[in-house]
């Protein structure tokens, strides 16, 4: 039972140790303003760090995403041509054409214009 208070002791005292530690280590220096400031090529702050972005940028990235995805599909149709099963290539051209389609969409709605 005495060992078992030592040992418990001895557990509470490491944790209180190393709780003292951390705090003594995370103390911020008040006087090291450049520290503290954060970082950008060498010159103070002068914007927000939280700018918006132009929604353009989030539509570019996503019609890049659609596709990359596209391309990835239609790399194993170049194999199903030499099958030559009719069924697949009804199925690959349908796929083309909702590609199309969906290009021909963002088209007329300009979201591939990047000047406006």
């Amino acid at each position: 039972m005495f060992f078992m208070m030592l040992m418990l002791t001895l557990f509470l005292l490491i944790a209180l140790f190393i709780l003292m530690l951390n705090i003594f280590i995370s103390i911020k220096l008040l006087k090291n303003r450049e520290k503290m400031s954060p970082f950008e090529c060498g010159f103070d702050p002068v914007s927000k760090s939280r700018m918006p972005f132009s929604i353009q940028f989030f539509l570019i990235s996503l019609i890049f995403l659609i596709f990359d995805i596209e391309i990835t599909l239609l790399m194993p149709l170049v194999f199903l041509i030499q099958v030559f099963n009719k069924m697949y290539i009804f199925i690959s051209f349908m796929f083309l054409l909702i590609l199309i389609f969906g290009l021909l969409i963002e088209y007329l709605e300009k979201s591939i214009d990047w000047k406006t």
